[in-house]
Order: C-alpha cells, then structure tokens, then sequence
C-alpha cells in the first residue's frame, strides 16, 4: 500500500511539474504563456475575467482547479489564509488580495517547479504578504491553530489519505476558523471502480471521495456546519463542489467549556508540542486512536 501511495503521488508530481515548466517556458516565447490544456469543466475560465485580468499571465496559465475557492471562501481584512496545493498562485494571489497587507496568505505545494512558478508570479504581482512552503497536504508544515481560514482547489482528490488531509486541515485551523475548499465530489451510487471508470486519477476523477464520505470524513476530523454544494458536472455523476466547514470554537464544543479549553480527546494540550494524556498509562497516540480524535499533531 506503501509503495501504492508514492507512485500515486509521484504520478501527480509529474504531471504538475510537467505543466509548470509548459508554462514556464511559454512565458519566454513571443506569444507569452499559453494555458495548459484541460478540460473544459477545470482551469482558468472559472475564474472572473476582471480577477484574471489582475493576476500575471502566468498565474492564469497555469490554473488546473475544478473552481473558484476564493469566491466564496468569504476572505476578510486581516485573515490568515492557507491554500492546499497552490501551483502556480493564482488562489494565494487573489487570497493575499482579498486579506490586505494586515493578512497573510500561505501557498503549500509538492512541487518544486510549481513552487518556482509561483515565487515567480508573486514577484510580477508585487505581492508581499505571500509565502508558499514545500510540503504535502498530509503534513503541512504549519503550527496548530494558526490559520483562520483553509482553501482548496480541485487537491484534496488527488490525496490519497484523505483522512490525514482533513486531520491536518482542523490541526492548523484557529478555533471558529473555516474552509471554503473546491473539489470533485462523486454521487453517493458510484462505486470506487466506477469513479476510476471515468477519469484519470491527476485528472481529479478516479480519487474522488462520495458526497456522504466526503461529510462523514470532515465530520470524523471534528469539523461542524459541513455544506457541500454541487456547482457543475465534470463526468457522469461525478460534480464540482463547493465544501464549507467550520472548526468549533472552545465555546461551541460540548460540555464544560473550561475543561474543553485544557483537555481533548483523551490528552491535555491539545494539538500542541506538549500534549499529555489524561490516563498516564497510555500514550498520547493511545489516548487519541482510542477517541477517533481528528485533533492530531
């Protein structure tokens, strides 16, 4: 399985560091950057022409998202914002925007040439309060509770341990803060075969999660308010949707509100580097298998 998951993984690598450099090297030609080819239902043209129009070429060009996260991720003055998988920049751009000079907006991506790229489109927008990191979604190399707000863009798919995805989105998310992430969801009737069935799994098909486990895993990570809204179809009875989730607050989470603040799923400190276990004779990994907790360093 192992052995599975680093080839899926570096299949997708391949294919966005393949896509970066098209672009890349499109931009040195007397024509400029030319978009990379997808499908009608994914890239660029999802985006507003006054939004495209205020971003570096390159950044529009090497758009491959299934939406517009930023659109409804309801960005505000001063918020710090992650973007899961950010290629070429275009979120992080429009998101760094959107918070003004008192916010800051994270880029986090896999790969290398795509990291170059968006360094790049950073410096032609002119954009300081960015900062894209190398990592992956599994393992974002963030402090806990430091985030108000998570995006998406057709990445989360192509994870495949979504799971830990979801965990380490609630990890780095401040209390009350959200996600407003876009992504290719499955009607709940399709069988994983049959989703492999009508797509490649970089094409942002094959990996798809259904509706119901789509919720049912934000859920088991410990979001609330989960909303899943179709915006269009991109195969038969495969949809992009829009996904917004909220992280509890302290005073949202259930029982005494004091204990909640020095104690959770079984260990005090929760998602810090000082995590004990309330039982002693368990460990901190233990004590959080044991509650199914989604609270995970």
């Amino acid at each position: 399985m192992r052995e599975q998951t680093t080839d899926l993984r570096e299949t997708v690598r391949q294919r966005y560091a393949a896509a970066a450099v098209k672009v890349t090297e499109g931009g040195t030609a007397c024509c400029g950057p030319q978009p990379v080819e997808v499908d009608e239902n994914f890239g660029f043209t999802l985006y507003a022409a006054d939004e495209r129009d205020t971003l570096p070429a390159e950044a529009v060009a090497a758009s491959l998202g299934c939406g517009n996260p930023t659109a409804v991720a309801e960005l505000r003055e001063g918020e710090r914002v992650l973007d899961l998988g950010s290629g070429g920049g275009i979120d992080v751009l429009l998101s760094a925007r959107r918070v003004g000079p008192t916010g800051k907006a994270y880029g986090l991506d896999m790969t290398d040439e795509m990291l170059a790229l968006a360094l790049a489109n950073a410096a032609r927008a002119g954009a300081t309060n960015v900062e894209f990191l190398k990592g992956t979604i599994e393992a974002v190399p963030l402090p806990a509770s430091t985030i108000d707000v998570v995006i998406s863009n057709c990445v989360i798919n192509l994870s495949v341990d979504k799971a830990a995805v979801f965990a380490e989105t609630f990890r780095v998310l401040r209390p009350g803060g959200r996600i407003g992430v876009s992504d290719v969801v499955a009607d709940d009737a399709l069988t994983p075969e049959q989703r492999a069935e009508r797509g490649d799994y970089v094409g942002c098909i094959a990996g798809a999660l259904s509706f119901a486990e789509y919720r049912a895993g934000l859920e088991a990570a410990g979001f609330t308010d989960v909303e899943i809204t179709p915006t269009h179809p991109v195969a038969d009875g495969m949809h992009s949707a829009l996904v917004r989730a909220v992280k509890p607050s302290v005073d949202d989470a259930p029982g005494d509100s004091a204990a909640a603040t020095d104690a959770c799923c079984g260990v005090t400190s929760c998602c810090t580097s000082d995590e004990r276990t309330t039982d002693p004779s368990t460990t901190v990994a233990e004590a959080k298998a044991a509650s199914g907790c989604g609270c995970q360093n």
